[in-house]
This record gives structure tokens, C-alpha cells and sequence, in this order.
């Protein structure tokens, strides 16, 4: 028969770190993979019963002491408080939107009723007939040349009338306008 060669065979470690692959294998023998894996050894547990050392530590390990735990308590409260304060300002932030919202819909209104009142005024008034009632009914005539009088007004706001104002309108006439 034909001489299959020789076959080593190869722990898990070995296998999975490329040992196998530089095996050479005369023969038409191949390597078969293990079907079932090795299983590793666990630790044995050296007693059921812990020494009083090994449990003495294990509860000190497991409990909190009490500087500890307020503190984690002042923190768990300064952390509510902290988000309590947050949630309150994006609150107030949603109804000061909404009301800057409200107030500029408001505007607008505002503002599309004015301008619709005043193109109406606009348009209700002729100025044509206007010009013509003033100069037709009421006499009134364009300025001429020397019938603006101007003056500097006082440095307050009102101005104080000691006398009437003539029938005519004038109250002085330029010395070079001649009639």
C-alpha cells in the first residue's frame, strides 16, 4: 500500500495559530478536523467554605460607606435639580415664542388694516375738488412773493398770540412789494 505518512496531531492553540498549515502530508491521507472540541480545564473551587478573611473582604467590597452614599444622594439631587431647572427655561423659551408669534400675527393685521385704511382715505379724497373748494368757496389764493412773512420761533415749543389777525390775513408787508 501506499505510505500515507505521518500524522501529528495538534492541540487547539497550535491549530488556530497556523501550525497545521505546515504540515506536509505525503499520501492522499488528508488531516481531519477535530469534530469535537477540547474543553478546558475549569479551576477547581479550592472549598465551599470561604476562610473568614476571604469573607470579611467580599462585604466590605459589597457595601457603600456612608460619606459614600450622600454623596451619590447630593449628586442624584443636584442632577434633578439641575434638570428641573432646565426643563422650566425651555418652558418659558416655548411660551416666549409663542407669544413673539402671537405678537408679530398681530402686527401684521395691524399693519394690513392700516395700510387698507389709508388707501381708502386716499381714495376717498379729490384732491382736485379739494383745490377747487379752496379757491372757489373759501378764497384762498397761492402765496405771492413777499406775502410769507418768516421769523426764527422762540426756543419753547408754544407760541403765545397777543393779537388778532386781520381780516384780510396780513400782518406785514415787505417794503418792497408795491400794490
Amino acid at each position: 500500500m501506499a505510505d500515507i505518512g505521518r500524522m501529528k496531531t495538534y492541540s487547539k492553540a497550535e491549530y488556530y495559530a497556523g501550525q497545521h498549515r505546515r504540515m506536509y502530508v505525503y499520501g492522499s491521507a488528508a488531516l481531519q478536523p477535530e469534530t469535537v472540541p477540547k474543553q478546558i480545564e475549569k479551576p477547581k473551587k479550592q472549598s465551599a467554605k470561604a476562610s473568614r478573611q476571604v469573607r470579611k473582604n467580599r462585604k466590605r467590597a459589597q457595601s457603600i460607606s456612608p460619606v459614600y452614599a450622600v454623596f451619590l444622594t447630593g449628586a442624584a439631587i443636584f442632577a434633578v435639580c439641575i434638570s428641573v431647572m432646565f426643563l422650566q427655561l425651555q418652558a418659558e423659551v416655548v411660551s416666549r415664542s409663542e407669544n413673539i408669534t402671537a405678537l408679530q400675527e398681530e402686527l401684521s393685521n395691524l399693519t394690513e388694516e392700516n395700510d387698507t385704511a389709508y388707501r381708502s382715505a386716499e381714495d376717498a379724497v379729490n384732491l382736485e375738488e379739494v383745490r377747487d373748494k379752496a379757491i372757489n368757496e373759501f378764497g384762498m389764493v397761492y402765496a405771492a412773493q413777499g406775502s410769507v412773512v418768516e421769523y426764527t420761533g422762540p426756543e419753547s415749543d408754544s407760541v403765545t398770540q397777543y393779537s388778532d389777525i386781520p381780516k384780510d390775513g396780513v400782518l406785514a408787508k415787505s417794503k418792497d412789494v408795491s400794490e
